[in-house]
């Protein structure tokens, strides 16, 4: 016959050529870079008829040994193209389809039988070694042999023409008969040559025909589930290769890095990645892990690389990190690392001039830091709260990360989802430096911005439904899937649960919490303090005139004063006055709860603020007498709140800090307004210091419950056995000062216990033994093994009680102490979780822990209905004053009243995680690190296992116990959209997970990544070995995979639900600028990864 010419067309396709010339008598020998299991599939008829079939690589294919070339430069890249065709095997691109992958199984058992009988395979050992195109040799069949060559004409559904690319233009050559005989004869005399060679080619029959019984042999679930991570994971795992930390820097030798756990190092390894990548990352591990451990180690990697480093931390958490830096220190056991980072407060950045530690703040250079360490970043996320935080942000992101060009963000941050996600977006653009589209190259999501506000529009939806409905799996259904993908890049977030679950046994044990103990009893003993409701009625009507002085300017007055305050200031004179009324506001807040602390702290606060009341009017009499100078005449705005400020968060006390810097002349007042308005309150003040000084100490009754609980604690009623320690926290250095010295002396005197106060300003021990130094002298007499100064406590004597304010309720490990009682309930219930953090802590000695908490004396809707009218004051007086945002929101998640209730109800009966609060949402709730770290490790332990293994493998399980009021049987099944069918901005695109119940009044269900990997592995965790009873079920059920006709029909069907999904989104993007995305329009647009059947 003439040459004959293929293009893999209708009527003119090499697999139709073939099918036609293989008969009975035919041999076969071939030449092809890939083979395929479907293009057996295809010609299986044929070619099970024939006797034997010999096929030849021309490119190394199944070779383990690639003599010597492992060193060669090019060695990975020949490494990658062998692997990419020994995939092609079962997973060659065209040939991912849905229905192909689900019928596999019973196709592999009939190839494999095939090739153990009738197949011989060799491999080239090298590249190149044969340089020929797929060729195809038929001798024996009728009259005369056939030649088949071309390049396209490989051994695979698009070499035989079964799928093609519709870009692709394919040649293949046809000749027969006395045409091809001679070319036949010199082909097969080079093929002889080569296949017979042992130094040239191998035979890789037994491996090829292993691979394929792979596919048909039963999986052990725990393999399928990391296969599907590996897929899903697989680009991440790509990109970690040019992001890990160098191993040439001595940091893995390092003290710190020794001292970590390995979630704390997993953690250190992803901060450095994300900060190599993307220049930041916000670790938001919860409270107890040690995130402050991870932020060392992660300044120490780049102290190594010699990176100048700054470390931002609130005042009251300095002495925190300033210990890390004393290399010659004897409390420091990381002094070996010599760290040598600088540290300023948060408040500095509010500063131009003054000291902060050893720090000249009028010449420091902000911007000579490459890498920033901001502790507490929440305190960051509202930059348009305040004049003063706005400048304090905006100078943060100008003169400290935008002035180096390339510096990189470390964030320490507790950040639950509450009701404003956008307190996240401000923490994120300290990373991108405000760049709407910083993340469009890395992971696709053009706008920042769109993301953010389409997820908190869909939010305010998930906030509108029932709190039934308020779950993580909702939560997930409601919000973009993209804005967890931005989570994902930039923040890393685990709870307890997680490490508890990931980790197990290998990172020790938390302790087990006892339940939480509620004391309640009165102030007075006798019962004659005024009830709690008509105390603060009385302290509602005080107008803290000296604290607002600038309200009281005349309007003569007022243009000197706006010019003064643009120029120092940067802001209008209206700024000003709404700061100083919302530092009156404040401190009524302030009176009621020093009331709830203590009587003491109560009697010695309602005494100076009436001493600044009556030097004010001192000063204005002076005045009318003409006998006063210009020093005395000027006063500071905010006269007399020096100590007044402690028990609030930061930001609320920043306004006491920039409100101190203002000064008002006493001759520019309507004098006459404010002696009325200081006089009216000083005899508001005298009523109540005469009811504050009748309760004395012996009158205490809140103080007798403390002695009473100290009594117990310490002696029969010890939670573990010979542990007498007790931390005892207030909000309020007044009432620890009281505590202290009531208690101490007498503790020490009757039952040999050695108390100790640390407020950050006064910190002291009882008896002869006195510390010296800061509080960290104290702590590490309190928690020797924690602290690692065991040496120094036998020296000095152990401390078995402190009371302390919340200057250690952070970034303190006092695992040692096994008693946490709060004297007070502070005004921001995560306060009270980050307490307790301290004692409850990851590796403690202790078997059992408790939390013991003192409520005022009211029942607990009483005290919200209270705390609700302190609210709606603040929030009037905001209002009222400017209009703008609330400046009194505390700076965590209280913002939220009804959130900040539900805690405080559910804090009396039990003891909380941050994420576990109900109705704030956590991003540990959605973190992917766990995962990935999981991943990471299997593929350690088990090198080329998952990167060889085809798609589409099953495996069968059975639903838990605990899974089946929520999971009926079904299918999980994991599929991958090809290139250009998915929305680049969906959470891991191309890939999803889709449960697909076989119920028929189920409905297929498309979860986050996190609900949906978490119930794969809950169903998937500890089966290592296939489950043989269920698979022989799920064998009689499909015939041996021949009949799988009702896997089908459940597959259509998720399919069918991510489409429609797709096109959800499609019409959503519509709407949302820079975000249009792309929708799979068919089942031809999928291919299945893998699947797991719920029996």
């Amino acid at each position: 016959m003439p040459i004959e010419m293929l293009d893999n067309t209708e009527g003119k396709r090499l697999g139709d050529s073939l099918r036609a010339v293989l008969d009975d008598e035919a041999k076969l020998s071939f030449i092809s870079a890939h083979v395929s299991l479907f293009a057996f599939g295809e010609l299986r008829e044929e070619l099970e008829r024939l006797d034997s079939v010999r096929v030849l690589f021309n490119e190394p294919t199944f070779i383990s040994d690639m003599k010597g070339l492992a060193d060669a430069p090019e060695f990975e890249l020949t490494r990658r193209a062998q692997c990419e065709r020994e995939r092609a095997l079962t997973d060659s691109a065209l040939e991912l389809s849905l229905h192909n992958k689900l019928n596999q199984r019973a196709l592999a058992r009939a190839c494999a039988s095939w090739l153990r009988e009738k197949v011989t395979l060799r491999s080239v050992r090298r590249e190149h070694m044969l340089q020929h195109p797929p060729t195809y040799v038929i001798e024996g069949s009728g009259a005369s042999p056939h030649l088949f060559w071309g390049q396209g004409a490989t051994f695979t559904l698009e070499g035989l023409g079964v799928e093609r690319r519709p870009d692709t233009l394919t040649m293949i050559t046809h000749c027969a008969g006395d045409e091809a005989k001679a070319q036949v004869e010199f082909l097969m005399a080079q093929f002889e040559s080569v296949w017979a060679d042992d130094a040239k080619t191998c035979d890789v029959t037994e491996q090829i025909a292993s691979k394929i019984e792979a596919l048909y042999t039963d999986n052990s679930p725990e393999f399928i589930y990391f296969l599907t991570l590996y897929h899903i994971f697989r680009r991440f795992l790509q990109e970690n290769q040019d992001h890990n930390p160098r191993e040439d820097t001595g940091f893995f030798e390092s003290v710190i890095w020794g001292k970590l756990y390995d979630f704390q190092k997993d953690a250190v390894i992803g901060a450095i990645r994300k900060l190599e990548k993307y220049n930041g990352c916000i670790i938001a591990d919860s409270v107890g892990l040690g995130k402050t451990f991870e932020a060392l180690a992660v300044i120490k990697y780049y102290q190594q690389l010699n990176k100048n480093v700054l470390v931002l931390c609130p005042k009251r958490l300095r002495e925190n990190w300033t210990l890390w830096t004393q290399a010659s220190d004897e409390r420091n056991p990381l002094a070996k690392d010599r760290f040598a980072y600088k540290v300023l407060n948060h408040t500095d950045l509010s500063r131009r001039r003054g000291k902060s530690g050893d720090t000249d703040l009028e010449h420091l250079q902000w911007g000579t830091f490459d890498l920033v360490v901001i502790d507490e970043s929440h305190n960051f996320r509202n930059r348009s709260a305040t004049a003063a935080s706005t400048n304090r942000y905006t100078r943060l992101m100008n003169e400290v990360i935008r002035a180096n060009g390339r510096t990189k963000v470390l964030m320490l941050s507790a950040t639950p989802i509450n009701n404003r996600l956008t307190d996240l977006r401000n923490q994120i653009e300290l990373i991108t430096e405000g760049r709407d589209d910083y993340l469009e190259k890395t992971d696709g999501i053009t706008s920042i911005d769109s993301v953010m506000r389409l997820a908190q529009k869909r939010f305010n939806l998930w906030c509108s439904q029932a709190h039934g409905r308020h779950t993580t799996q909702s939560f997930a259904e409601y919000v973009n899937a993209d804005y967890f993908r931005l989570l994902d890049a930039l923040t890393i977030a685990r709870s307890r649960k997680h490490i508890a679950k990931y980790y197990g046994t290998q990172t020790g044990s938390f302790p087990a919490r006892l339940a939480p103990r509620n004391v309640q009893v009165p102030i007075d003993e006798r019962g004659e303090l005024p009830p709690i409701g008509a105390l603060y009625d009385m302290i509602s009507d005080l107008t803290f005139a000296q604290y607002q002085l600038l309200s009281y300017v005349r309007e003569d007055a007022r243009p000197t004063y706006e010019a003064n305050y643009r120029e120092g200031f940067g802001n209008d004179f209206g700024s000003e006055l709404h700061r100083t009324n919302a530092v009156a506001v404040l401190m009524r807040v302030n009176l009621l709860k020093r009331m709830e602390s203590s009587v003491s702290a109560f009697r010695s606060t309602l005494g100076r603020v009436r001493s600044s009341c009556a030097d004010i009017l001192d000063r204005l009499a002076a005045l009318d007498a003409r006998d006063i100078n210009d020093a005395l005449a000027c006063v500071d705005a905010l006269y007399g709140t020096e100590g007044l400020d402690d028990g609030l968060d930061d930001r609320d006390a920043e306004i006491f800090e920039i409100g101190a810097q203002i000064r008002v002349d006493l001759r520019d007042v309507d004098r006459g307004a404010l002696s009325a308005d200081l006089s009216r309150d000083i005899e508001i003040l005298d009523e109540l210091i005469g009811y504050a000084r009748e309760v004395t100490p012996d009158r205490d009754a809140k103080l007798g419950a403390l002695r009473t609980l100290i009594a117990e604690k310490t002696g029969a009623g010890q939670i573990n056995p010979g542990n007498r320690k007790i931390l005892i926290f207030s909000a309020f250095a007044d009432t620890a000062t009281y505590l202290y010295d009531q208690l101490a002396p007498e503790l020490l005197r009757t039952h040999g216990l050695t108390c100790a106060q640390v407020t950050g300003t006064r910190n002291r021990v009882a008896g002869k033994r006195r510390a010296s130094g800061g509080f960290e002298d104290i702590l590490g007499r309190f928690s020797p093994r924690s602290k690692e100064t065991i040496g120094r406590a036998q020296r000095e004597g152990e401390i078995d009680i402190v009371v302390a304010t919340d200057c250690i309720s952070e970034g303190q490990n006092l695992q040692d102490c096994d008693c946490v009682i709060n004297y007070d309930v502070h005004w921001n219930p995560v306060r009270i979780v980050q307490r307790f953090g301290r004692v409850d802590r990851l590796g403690s000695t202790n078997k059992h822990i408790q939390m013991v908490t003192f409520w005022p004396d009211v029942d607990l809707e009483s005290y919200i209905k209270l705390e609700s009218r302190v609210k709606a004051r603040m929030a009037l007086g905001d209002a009222s004053a400017s209009g703008e945002e609330n400046l009194l929101t505390p700076s965590e998640d209280m913002n939220d009243l009804e959130y900040r209730s539900d805690q405080l109800r559910a804090l009396r009966s039990e003891t909380l995680d941050l994420e576990d609060m109900r109705r704030g949402m956590s991003i540990t709730d959605f973190a992917l690190d766990d995962y990935r770290i999981e991943l990471e490790r299997y593929m350690n332990a088990n090198p080329g296992v998952l990167e060889g293994a085809a798609t589409g493998l099953h495996a069968v399980v059975s639903i838990p116990d605990d899974l089946r009021a929520q999971v009926s049987p079904g299918v999980v099944f994991c599929l991958q959209q090809r290139d250009g069918t998915h929305d680049a901005n969906r959470a891991h695109a191309p890939l999803s997970l889709i449960y697909v119940p076989r119920d028929a009044t189920g409905a297929p269900t498309l979860s986050h990544p996190t609900c949906s990997l978490d119930l794969l592995r809950r169903l998937c965790e500890g089966h290592r070995e296939p489950l043989e009873a269920l698979c022989a079920q799920f064998d009689r059920a499909t015939r041996d995979g021949e009949d799988m006709s009702e896997y089908t029909a459940l597959l259509s069907q998720g399919v069918a639900a991510a489409i429609r999904q797709g096109e959800e989104a499609t019409l959503e993007s519509l709407f949302t600028p820079g975000a249009i995305a792309q929708g799979a329009s068919s089942e031809a647009d999928f291919s299945l990864v893998s699947f797991v059947v719920l029996l």
